[in-house]
């Protein structure tokens, strides 16, 4: 069942690109950005990460944490966040079980060409310091990027 804004934000807790434990809850009090992403290294993937990268100051004033989050091993969000510089964590859903919470599968990525299963659609959830929804995009195409705009909006 799809999330919408409103909900309780359901708990997780990921491994990040240094290979520990980081949990939703850990952030009460904090307004918290989940950047869901099909694969990293990807082009579409990168100018995303990157775009929050160089607005981190933003988010920052906005009392937000950003978190990354995709079906990755830890160690290749690690070579990403490097080659990147990504300021913020990387957390890895290797075994597919947030994507399945926020109900963002991807079932098919690149379909005829590689057919990747289950990766993570792209998506953006906005969840307040109280751990409710207040932001809630899932774009049904991957080439798409989330509206930037409208998540500092929600976030001010």
């Amino acid at each position: 069942m799809a999330l919408k804004i409103g909900d309780k934000a359901p708990d997780f807790t990921l491994i990040n690109q240094d290979g520990e434990p980081v949990s939703l809850s850990s952030f009460k009090g904090k307004n918290v950005v989940l950047l869901f992403f099909p694969g990293a290294n990807t082009s579409v993937c990168t100018k995303e990460m990157c775009t929050f990268r160089d607005e981190l100051k933003v988010f920052e004033s906005l009392n937000a944490q950003l978190l990354g989050i995709s079906v990755d091993m830890h160690f290749s969000l690690k070579m990403f966040q490097e080659k990147n510089n990504y300021n913020f964590p990387l957390l890895s859903d290797f075994n597919k079980n947030v994507i399945k919470m926020y109900d963002v599968v991807l079932d098919v990525f690149v379909p005829g060409k590689f057919d990747y299963k289950e990766v993570a659609k792209r998506a953006a959830f906005v969840v307040d310091g109280n751990g409710i929804l207040k932001y809630v995009e899932v774009l049904p195409n991957p080439g798409d990027e989330p509206n930037y705009d409208a998540i500092k909006k929600i976030l001010s």
